[in-house]
């Protein structure tokens, strides 16, 4: 039996490619993001059935259905990927950025949350099935100019430390892919250097490889695990000095 797998965001960038990894193993897929015509396009060119689902990740009703068209006709899903997410440079002064802290937090934290919902009861019931959420490395320390960002996979990070635990005993498992720099049309628009950058089709094997192995959390590349330690164990004077010289990510996003 092929293994089944629901991804969200899988429009582009990382969704996409490891539509394509997973696709190359034989999985059956639920491709769900926004963009119908990309994901149309997307499933035309994978090998193997899947289902196209057109939904926001910011509308829990819409993951609801989604979720419910994908068990009709793959079952419970083996592996659930909430991998939907958006970024952009926020400034807590700017009174337009408000609605940008909003709709990222609510993509890349409740749309998570949305994500693992429906699935929860049918895993237990089957005493089997892993949720994912990718967060980010961007969750371990704050970095200007993205505090947006910044909380919202910090956040991400809580939230699934705090679903693995209620879930232990269950049979379903909980793993945090956390990323560092994935050259996607996410981090085209940064004009700063991104250390240890490495391309979507490589991230998304590594993430595969990690994802079988079912750990509570991997850091990818490796490297940028030991840049999060890093950063982690700096007191905050050090931190300050050396962030406030970083670059910033550009302000706007369209939602």
């Amino acid at each position: 039996m092929s293994l089944k797998v629901f991804i969200t965001g899988a429009s582009s960038g990382i969704g996409a490619a490891l539509a394509h990894a997973y696709a190359a193993k034989g999985a059956s897929l639920g491709l769900l993001g926004r963009r119908g015509e990309a994901l149309e396009a997307l499933c035309a060119s994978l090998p193997g059935e899947h289902l196209v689902l057109v939904a926001d990740v910011t509308r829990p009703e819409e993951l609801a259905a989604a979720a419910r068209s994908f068990m009709a006709r793959f079952g419970v899903p083996d592996v659930v990927i909430a991998n939907a997410g958006v970024s952009a440079g926020t400034l807590s002064e700017e009174q337009g950025d408000l609605a940008v802290f909003d709709g990222i937090l609510r993509t890349n934290l409740l749309g998570m949350v949305a994500t693992f919902q429906p699935f929860i009861v049918p895993m237990r019931r089957e005493r089997r099935g892993q949720l994912v959420g990718i967060s980010s490395v961007a969750g371990v320390r704050g970095l200007p100019g993205a505090g947006a960002y910044s909380a919202s996979k910090a956040a991400a990070s809580r939230y699934l430390e705090s679903l693995r635990v209620e879930l232990r005993g269950t049979g379903v498992k909980v793993s945090e892919i956390r990323p560092g720099y994935i050259r996607t049309p996410m981090t085209d628009v940064n004009t700063y250097r991104m250390p240890f950058i490495i391309d979507a089709d490589e991230a998304a094997r590594r993430f595969i490889r990690a994802i079988e192995r079912a750990p509570a959390r991997a850091t990818i590349p490796w490297q940028m695990a030991i840049v999060a330690r890093l950063l982690a164990a700096l007191p905050s004077f050090l931190y300050d000095r050396f962030a406030a010289r970083a670059g910033r990510k550009p302000r706007g996003l369209k939602l």
